[in-house]
């Protein structure tokens, strides 16, 4: 994957031939001022809906690929679906400009809002404006 399709920001965390992990401005949420965990990270991954992404790697061959988007690790995006890694990895680059022109509502994902960290995403993303 060629972070030259990726939206601004966004960086290739790790590629693998089973999985590609995207964060979002890692020198921004880089665990001193906010935690660690809430570098927003998007997974590409193949299983089922209910598997992290470091889960079981054995699945069966019809099992579709996945794309997730996780703003902390219980925080997360309902996972899209696709049919070939190929797609999926398409999908994950378009969710990425999305997610920077402020097209991703991340502050629905949330019971208990972290109002600091989402300001910085705000802001960010043009939404702070």
């Amino acid at each position: 994957m060629d972070e030259s399709d990726l939206g601004d920001g966004w960086r290739v965390w790790s590629a693998e031939e089973d999985r590609v992990v995207l964060a979002y401005r890692p020198d921004v949420f880089d665990g001193g001022e906010f935690p660690a965990p809430c570098l927003p990270t998007l997974y590409v991954t193949r299983g089922r809906r209910t598997r992290r992404p470091e889960g079981n790697r054995n699945l069966p061959p019809d099992a579709p690929w996945m794309v997730t988007l996780y703003l902390e690790p219980e925080i997360d995006r309902e996972p899209e679906t696709y049919d070939s890694f190929s797609a999926a990895r398409s999908a994950a680059a378009e969710l990425t400009r999305r997610f920077v022109a402020g097209d991703v509502d991340y502050r629905a994902l949330y019971q208990v809002p972290r109002e600091r960290y989402l300001r910085k995403l705000d802001e960010l993303t043009g939404r702070g404006a």
